[in-house]
Parts: C-alpha cells; structure tokens; sequence
C-alpha cells in the first residue's frame, strides 16, 4: 500500500488534533468489529464525548445529487437529529454534505469520517462546514493530520462509516459508487442497509434500486427510517407566534399537504418568507417535507 504524502501545513489554523488509540475509552464502539482492518488509532479534532451518542446512523450518497436527492437527505438527517441520533457521513459533496448539515440544523451531533488529514479540506467548499463540525460535531480520520487524502483513502474510509454506524442509508447511488462501498462494508458487519428508491432512468438511482432489489430495506418515508433505527418521531414544539409568518403557514396546511407553490398561494406569503417560515417549523420539527417535495403538518 503507498503511504499517503506527508506535506507541510501551518497547524495554527485550526485547532490541534488528537491521536485516539484503539485501547483508549474514548476509541468508538464499532470500529472493534472490523477485527485486523481497524485503525490502531484515529485523529480527531472536535466534541469527542459526542462519540457517545446512539444509535449513529450513516446517510451516504453521490457527489451528484439530485435536487431531490438532497431534499430527501436534509429531511432523514433533521429527523434522526431531532429524535437523538448522532448522524456520520464522508464530508463528500452532495449527499455526505446534505447529511452532515442536516444535523446541524437541529443542533444534533454529526461525525465526518474524512479521507484526508485533519490539517486538509476536501472539497475545498466543504471549509465552513468541516469548521461548523468541529464545534458541535467530530472530524475522525486514520490518517496523520498533514496527510493528503489519494485515490484509495477515499474508498478505503468507507468502511469506518459503516463500523461506526449501526444502519446505513443509501440516498442515491450509481451503480458504481463510493457509497456502494459503505453499504458492502455494513452488509459485510452484519449491519442492516436501507435505500431510497428513485426513478428507474436516473442514473444516480440505479445503484440503490439495485439494492433494494438485492433485499435492502425500503426507506418509503421518514418514519421507516426511524423505525429501522428504533426511534419515533418526537412531539412536536411550539409552532411560534400564531399571527406570525409560521402561524400562517401552519393554518394553511391545516387541510393536507401542499407544494410550494400552492403553500405560498394559501398562506398569501411571498416565496421567500414562505421557505424560511417552512424551514422554521421543519427544525421545530412541527412540518416535515414528503419525499414528493409535498410539504404536510407532522402527525
């Protein structure tokens, strides 16, 4: 195996890493399981005690999500946080991305597993949000903080995602992807696999429809997710001030679900108070957006 390049980088623009070692308490359940393919130690950089929340679930997808594909993911990811789950993802563009930041949304723990260094960004657009991470949330990689990521760290890190996790979701996937390999290392753990189906000729859906073909649990809506992981939904909050833009569109979703479209119309809220008013109750958790993009009052 060729060592990664060690490259020189100033370690005052970010906070110093911790070297975990595998007999150490703070070492994550899990990664035992993976017998002579686990790290001796990690590198982590953030809220390490978080690693102690369960279930953690892994949401993981293509760099190419669709639009849907990305709402589908920001809706698992908020609702797994606001029931007390811990979410782990890659730190990738699209669907990893998605995950992660559908977590913080709801104030919930979120682990990135990186493929790189904990002193690297990669992506590079991911900066603020990898930031964002190490202050409520835990970086890990098994590689030294100045390391470059390389082809195969990339693949090769899948598989802490999967011993990590105690389920994992596949949002999309083509039939050859990165996430593919995180649900091989799962089924591999004896951990359960869930997909999202999508459309039959979308390519970023084949390999999850292929998945479910082969036996993977069905994600058909939020609630599945949830039960595979043993959780449910939690009560509702407080929907805020009645007479305010939330109230609004509370009331008019008071007869069944909408699309955005047709919210704005019935709310008489133009479309951008209506979005923020809709991702307002969506993090109180008291709307939730359907798979269908249908926006509905949560039962």
């Amino acid at each position: 195996m060729t060592v990664p390049r060690r490259v020189s980088n100033s370690p005052d623009a970010a906070p110093s890493a911790l070297c975990v070692a595998n007999d150490d308490a703070r070492y994550p359940s899990g990664l035992a399981d993976l017998h002579e393919n686990a790290p001796r130690c990690l590198w982590m950089r953030g809220q390490l005690e978080l690693l102690g929340v369960q279930p953690r679930i892994a949401i993981v997808g293509t760099r190419r999500a669709t639009g849907y594909g990305l709402r589908v993911t920001t809706e698992l990811a908020q609702a797994f946080g606001r029931a007390g789950a811990c979410v782990v993802s890659g730190m990738a563009l699209g669907i990893d991305g998605a995950a992660h930041r559908g977590a913080l949304d709801t104030k919930a723990p979120t682990v990135a597993v990186l493929g790189t260094g904990l002193n690297h960004c990669f992506p590079k657009a991911h900066r603020a949000l990898q930031n964002e991470i190490v202050g409520s949330g835990v970086l890990l990689t098994e590689l030294e903080p100045d390391w470059h990521g390389q082809m195969f760290t990339f693949p090769a890190r899948n598989r802490l995602i999967a011993a990590l996790a105690s389920l994992t979701i596949v949002v999309e996937a083509p039939e050859k992807s990165g996430a593919l390999i995180t649900a091989g290392h799962a089924l591999e753990l004896d951990r359960p696999v869930a997909a999202v189906p999508g459309p039959i000729d979308q390519p970023q859906s084949a390999g999850c429809n292929k998945l479910i073909a082969s036996g993977a649990q069905i994600i058909t809506c939020v609630e599945d997710a949830l039960a595979l992981a043993g959780l449910t939904p939690p009560p509702r909050r407080p929907r805020g001030d009645p007479a305010g833009d939330e109230g609004r569109v509370w009331a008019a979703l008071a007869n069944g679900a909408l699309d955005m479209d047709s919210l704005c119309s019935a709310s008489g809220l133009p479309a951008d108070k209506c979005m923020a008013a809709v991702g307002n109750l969506q993090v109180a958790g008291a709307i939730e957006c359907a798979l269908t993009g249908q926006i509905r009052r949560r039962g």
